[in-house]
């Protein structure tokens, strides 16, 4: 199932563990990652101090953009929990400065109060 939602564009929930080795090359000192969601090779990361979006580009992936987005630069967010014949729960950042917001798309199975009680309590 985890190729299907990748194809329909819903992340799966990640090893944090696992994530966290991944990217220790850009945590900063006393980092750590307490939540991470996976889509095919893209992943959405929630530190204890931002919120890192990780795009793999190309065929082969090797081209990597890292998108940090600080707690505090968070100016409200919205989520929409999935419903009977809706796959996935939307999660949507707007960012002071920014006119567009981020939107984040996590799969039905997934728990989105972990989520969002996490952004919560580092925006709020």
């Amino acid at each position: 199932m985890g190729f299907l939602n990748g194809m329909l564009g819903l992340s799966s929930e990640a090893d944090a563990e696992k994530v966290e080795t991944q990217l220790q090359k850009i945590l900063v000192a006393g980092e750590q990652v307490e939540l991470a969601y996976q889509l095919v090779r893209d992943l959405t990361v929630l530190t204890n101090r931002r919120i890192i979006l990780v795009d793999k580009q190309g065929l082969t992936g090797r081209k990597t953009e890292y998108v940090s987005i600080p707690y505090r630069s968070i100016v409200k967010f919205s989520v929409e929990t999935a419903g009977h014949f809706d796959l996935d729960a939307d999660v949507t950042l707007w960012l002071s400065g920014h006119t567009d917001p981020v939107k984040l798309e996590l799969r039905r199975s997934g728990d989105v109060s972990e989520l969002v009680r996490l952004i919560a309590s580092h925006a709020c």
